[in-house]
Order: structure tokens, then C-alpha cells, then sequence
């Protein structure tokens, strides 16, 4: 019997438990050679770890959350508009087009970089003040563009997904251009586009990390900016493995929450 005749379900676990014999042999091997001492006293001081909590839990762990949900809503809610633009005509769709473009384009943090110093320096313009700290609403603007770009795509291929059927028999009962778009298409191409959706959020949870080249307090910093002034302050990267384990914390469910809804989106169609 060769791999081939072997079926694909038995040859995927086959895979997957390979890889897990891979891993668990370079684990086995890293627990060996490496000097665990000295890395529990620069990764895992306990010392260390009581001083940053709670707060890293209270302050940084809620404050990324915060802007994550903040920018996720408020850029979907534009990357809603920027879709039917770019599937209409004329100046609208190409301002569209320019738009989601050019923020794909661009590296999340030179948007950041650009909102909370070059906008200010060029036009003279001062942001507002959250928690003591303007950098909080360039950060944000520069992560609400970089979602609206995004998820606009995601939004224009749900929309086109939803069968032309559906727009016709929409038109046949009477109903307008603008009612059929809002009552029937949105509601439906929203409903495809959930599991990618659900990964752009996990990917903007990542992209908060890149708001600590905007400046911040102490009340406003996120986990990558408390982990790194934590790093500065003690003289020990404990505070960034704290950081990393909680981003793991809220990322691992949500990846999986995307696996789970993509099969039931696959089971239905």
C-alpha cells in the first residue's frame, strides 16, 4: 500500500501527528541544552510579575481591547461605505478605490506614524486628548483607516457572493435599488463574511501593539507598551513575556472561534 491509496481523513491525522512528534522531540531537546536557570530569572522572574499585576491586566490588557473594539467598529462601519462605493460608479468608486488601496498599501505603522506626527506637523493640527495623551486618537485614526481599507474588501467580495437572484426577485416585489441593498444584500453578504470578519479582528488585536510609536501615559498604554516600559524599567523582559502570554490568552480562543465558524459557514452552503 502506498501514501496514496491511503484516504485523505487518515493521511491528514497521519500529518498532524508527525508534526506533533516533531515538535514535542525539539521541546525535549530545547529542555535540555538550555540554561533554565538563567532564563526563569530573565523571563519568568515571579518577583517581577507581582509588581505589574494586576495592572497589566487592568490597564494594558483592557486599554488594547478597548482600542481594538473601537477601531474595529468604528472601521467597519466606513469599510461598509467604502465597499458600495467601490461597486457604484464614477468619482465614488474611484475615491474608493484610492482609498483602500493606498491603506493596504502602506504599512500599518508609517498610517500611525503618519496621523499622530505628520498630520500634526503639516496642517498645524493638534489631536484630542485621551487619558493625557494625543497619541491615544492619532493611534486609533491610523487603525480605523487601516480596517476600513481592509475590511472593505472583505465586505465588497460578501456583497458579490450573494446570488444576483436575490438583488432581481428584490427588484420584482417592488422594492428600490437602496431598500435592496440595506433589507436584503448587506444583511445576507454580512452573514458570509463573518469568519473573515472575526480574522481581521484578531489581526487588528495584533496591529494594536503598533500604537506605542504614537506616545502614551501611564493610563493609556497598551500590552506591548506596558510590556516594553515594564522590559526598560526593571532591566528584565518578564513584563514582555507577561504581555505575550495574554495576547495569546485572547488571540488562541478567537483564531479558533474563526475555525469553527468557517466549517459552519461550509457545512451550510
Amino acid at each position: 500500500m502506498t501514501l496514496t491509496d491511503i484516504r485523505p481523513t487518515v493521511r491528514r491525522r497521519i500529518a498532524r501527528l508527525s508534526s506533533y512528534t516533531i515538535a514535542l522531540i525539539i521541546v525535549v531537546i530545547l529542555a535540555f541544552i538550555g540554561d533554565w536557570p538563567r532564563m526563569g530569572r530573565q523571563f519568568f522572574n515571579f518577583e517581577i510579575m507581582k509588581k505589574i499585576f494586576p495592572s497589566i491586566v487592568t490597564i494594558a490588557l483592557r486599554n488594547t481591547l478597548i482600542y481594538t473594539v473601537i477601531a474595529f467598529v468604528i472601521g467597519t462601519f466606513f469599510a461598509i461605505i467604502l465597499a458600495l462605493m467601490k461597486m457604484s460608479k464614477g468619482p465614488a468608486h474611484w475615491f474608493a478605490v484610492g482609498f483602500i488601496e493606498l491603506f493596504r498599501g502602506l504599512p500599518a505603522l508609517l498610517t500611525i506614524f503618519g496621523c499622530a506626527y505628520m498630520i500634526p506637523i503639516a496642517f498645524n493640527f493638534h489631536w484630542p486628548s485621551i487619558g493625557g495623551s494625543q497619541g491615544v486618537a492619532a493611534g486609533l485614526t491610523g487603525l480605523i483607516l487601516v480596517t476600513s481599507a481592509y475590511n472593505a474588501e472583505v465586505i465588497r467580495s460578501g456583497i458579490e457572493a450573494v446570488p444576483k437572484g436575490q438583488r432581481e426577485a428584490s427588484r420584482s416585489l417592488g422594492m428600490s435599488h437602496i431598500e435592496t441593498t440595506v433589507y436584503v444584500i448587506l444583511p445576507q453578504g454580512v452573514r458570509i463574511v463573518i469568519p473573515p470578519l472575526t480574522n481581521e479582528f484578531v489581526m487588528l488585536l495584533k496591529d494594536s501593539a503598533l500604537l506605542f510609536i504614537a506616545g502614551a501615559t501611564v493610563k493609556t498604554r497598551e500590552l506591548t507598551t506596558f510590556g516594553r516600559d515594564g522590559m526598560t524599567s526593571n532591566m528584565n523582559a518578564t513584563p514582555f513575556v507577561c504581555a505575550a502570554i495574554l495576547y495569546l490568552l485572547v488571540t488562541i480562543p478567537l483564531t479558533y472561534l474563526v475555525g469553527r465558524l468557517e466549517k459552519k459557514m461550509a457545512v451550510k452552503k
